[in-house]
């Protein structure tokens, strides 16, 4: 297990020897944050209030280069004012990335600014703000399009493929947690549809290119009336209408699904044209989504969402796979 308490002991105790790097006293206040894909963790220095999060990457699933891509894309939203985001906070040598070392193994470390606010709820005028996000999305997509990338620019493709395919970047959904043989049936007939669809749907440029990929609660902040963005670590190549599925992760089978996605697609059209096709598109990316959450949960089953999340689940991203499926007879 990658996060086991030794692990996040020894992380803890490497990335406090480095807090010098980004102008931090190493008795500076530490503590874990969150696990998910990394494991992130906050450095308050309670004397001056000073606050920064340290992200602490997985070893082996970004490279360097997709790190530096990754910091490279926000910097540019943030200095055309596309979204409100954390700045990358250079370390004292002017680097965006630091190295600690556990053991034998190195880890990458990045530092961002503190942003304030709450995660959005179900009973915080959520509607509200997935048009807010519409709108947000908008501008971000709008930003890709046109943005010259720098030279060395690389990101994850999340595709058919490395989504639930062959290659699946997050495991295989074979693998999902109390999945019964039933269920997989089911899955099977999903997937062959999801894969039939998705080519037909198409990968033009109009369609795919560089998005957020991780626009759920858990990655907006509010505070008073402004929604800020986190966490563009799984950003990456998809096709745009994919940004929605990602927005309503582990949502899939609320009742209040329609109103976020009628409340998102109005907020996008508000800012740029989003096609009918492209709306009826959504349903299709929300089950890709899930069954590629299904498979990440039992991937990553030390993290506290997965946890969460346990073998319920996948009987649930079950029930959703067959109503999609009987809705398309």
């Amino acid at each position: 297990m990658l996060y086991d308490a030794a692990f996040l002991e020894n992380a803890e105790e490497s990335l406090r020897e480095a807090l010098p790097r980004w102008g931090l006293n190493r008795s500076t206040s530490l503590s874990l944050l969150t696990i998910s894909e990394n494991a992130t963790f906050i450095a308050e220095d309670r004397t001056c209030g000073r606050r920064v999060v340290l992200r602490v990457h997985r070893p082996g699933y970004h490279s360097e280069a997709e790190i530096e891509s990754e910091l490279a894309w926000i910097s540019a939203l943030r200095e055309s004012g596309v979204v409100e985001t954390p700045r990358p906070l250079p370390a004292t040598s002017g680097r965006l990335m630091v190295p600690i070392q556990d053991g034998m193994t190195r880890r990458w470390v990045v530092a961002f600014e503190h942003m304030t606010g709450q995660e959005p709820t179900p009973g915080d005028r959520l509607e509200m703000w997935y048009a807010r996000l519409g709108a947000i999305t908008a501008r971000l997509h709008a930003h890709s399009r046109t943005w010259s990338r720098p030279a060395g620019f690389v990101r994850k493709i999340w595709d058919f493929d490395t989504t639930i395919g062959p290659r699946a970047l997050w495991g295989d959904w074979r693998g999902g947690l109390g999945l019964t043989a039933e269920g997989r049936d089911v899955l099977e007939q999903a997937e062959q549809f999801l894969r039939r669809e998705t080519r037909r749907y198409g990968s033009e440029p109009d369609r795919f290119g560089l998005v957020h990929c991780d626009l759920r609660p858990a990655n907006l902040l509010v505070d008073g009336e402004r929604l800020g963005i986190i966490d563009f670590d799984d950003c990456g190549f998809s096709w745009f209408a994919y940004d929605f599925a990602a927005a309503v992760s582990f949502l899939e089978a609320e009742p209040f699904l329609d109103d976020l996605c009628t409340a998102w697609v109005e907020g996008y059209r508000s800012v740029a044209p989003f096609s009918p096709e492209d709306e009826a598109a959504l349903p299709m990316f929300v089950l890709l989504r899930r069954i590629q959450l299904t498979a990440w949960i039992a991937t990553h089953s030390e993290t506290p969402t997965a946890r969460a999340m346990g073998g319920g689940y996948t009987a649930d991203t079950v029930a959703l796979a067959q109503k999609f499926l009987d809705s398309h007879d």
